[in-house]
């Protein structure tokens, strides 16, 4: 705002609102760039997945679900990547990357070959790369692009679903979900 006012005041009225376009495009750009992402865990005896550092959840060593919350495009893919691939490489056990993407409202091209780097990358580490809350448009891109001839796992509507299909069992021969919904693990 600043910045319109002083080219009002220096250039004129025209210049101070192509400052303030400018201006208003580099913010978004910053600031979407570097999307909040939270490693989440299952709230006990619910189906509600919720940031680790924030809630008492119940979570695994095998399998890592991250949710991003802001919608992937160019300026912000090579940050997914980036964290990403460090949260997998500092858990050892790990089997399973879960993208939740309940806060993705469209994806473009330069994320849809990220998605595919990922899903290469993790799938050479001997680990899955799954999808989940995939909205309808963002499906649509993906649908359209040849990004399922990459993916190494699956695309969950729910979150809880990818917990049921595939979360190891603990050693006492339970699910860390709910015992009604666990299952052997997918691999």
């Amino acid at each position: 705002m600043a910045a319109t006012i002083l080219m009002v005041f220096v250039e004129g009225v025209e210049a101070g609102v192509v400052a303030g376009v400018a201006v208003s495009v580099l913010l978004f750009l910053w600031r979407t760039s570097r999307p909040h992402m939270a490693v989440v865990g299952q709230v006990p005896g619910t189906e509600h997945f919720r940031n680790i550092l924030r809630h008492k959840v119940i979570s695994s060593e095998t399998v890592l679900t991250v949710r991003v919350d802001e919608s992937l495009y160019f300026a912000n893919a090579r940050f997914l990547e980036d964290r990403l691939y460090n949260m997998a490489a500092e858990r050892p056990q790990l089997r399973h990357v879960v993208l939740m993407c309940p806060a993705v409202n469209l994806i473009d091209a330069s994320a849809l070959e990220s998605l595919e780097a990922i899903s290469e990358r993790l799938k050479a580490a001997g680990v899955t790369f799954h999808l989940s809350e995939v909205k309808g448009p963002v499906m649509d891109a993906l649908q359209r692009s040849d990004f399922f001839a990459h993916l190494t796992g699956r695309v969950f509507l729910p979150q809880s679903r990818r917990c049921r299909r595939s979360t190891p069992r603990r050693p006492a021969g339970r699910c860390w979900a709910s015992p009604k919904r666990c299952c052997a693990p997918a691999e």
